[in-house]
């Protein structure tokens, strides 16, 4: 009986001895891995403007494999540049690491240069164009429920825009809808003006603009500029 005790004591030293040792290699597999394959990222690039304001947003994620996918560590990424300015990581509970800086509106307008340098010395440069959409027509500060024409600039030919009209009454949702913007130029119908109460009427325009990265891996990405500027009327009969 000693002698089977005695046994089976060597035995559970040897099985702990064994799981010790596994978990220790365990462990070393867990360690960051700094080599990234390319195509398992997502470019995920967002510029955000408001008139009235003086500078702008712009923030850029490294998602793993799609848009809804967790943001990489910065240990797996080289180097982040917005034209020749190096970006600093960042990071937050629910959105974990990304990169952002804000720029004057009034000095942004044109071509800009995103770079993004792997591990693995790859490079990864992608051209953005900015033009901030400016309303030229000047909104009366009371209007009648008739056809306004509106007219911008800074749109393509065709382009769309999201218009969104809010009274101060509990009785009806407003609008909020996207319209096609034609050789920057569209029209608030009267229509549009009927769905309203009378009184105070806060207008609006929000340019959601997005295309695919041109240079990324498989994985792919986007590049997103909103827009936002907004006018307020009094609306009569």
């Amino acid at each position: 009986m000693l002698y089977f005790r005695r046994k089976l004591s060597v035995k559970k030293i040897l099985l702990i001895t064994l799981l010790i040792s596994g978990v220790s290699c365990g462990s070393k597999d867990k360690k960051v891995d700094t080599t990234l394959e390319i195509d398992n990222i997502y470019f995920d690039y967002k510029i955000s403007a408001e008139e009235g304001y003086d500078n702008l947003t712009v923030l850029l994620k490294y998602r793993d494999d799609d848009k809804n996918g967790d943001a990489f560590a910065p240990e797996v990424l080289k180097n982040i540049k917005l034209d020749e300015e190096m970006l600093v990581p960042d990071s937050s509970k629910m959105g974990g690491v990304f990169y952002e800086i804000q720029k004057p509106i009034n000095t942004f307008t044109g071509k800009h240069y995103i770079t993004f340098f792997t591990n693995e010395g790859k490079e990864f440069k992608e051209e953005i164009i900015f033009s901030p959409m400016i309303l030229t027509t000047v909104i009366p500060e009371t209007i009648k429920r008739e056809d306004l024409v509106l007219d911008f600039t800074g749109l393509e030919n065709e382009d769309h825009v999201r218009i969104v009209l809010t009274d101060t009454s509990f009785f009806n949702d407003g609008v909020n809808r996207i319209d096609a913007v034609l050789n920057n130029q569209m029209i608030l119908s009267k229509k549009d003006l009927e769905s309203l109460a009378d009184g105070p009427i806060l207008l609006e325009f929000i340019r959601e603009f997005e295309r695919p990265i041109k240079n990324a891996g498989e994985a792919g990405g986007r590049v997103r500029i909103n827009y936002t500027l907004r006018r307020s009327f009094n609306l009569q009969n």
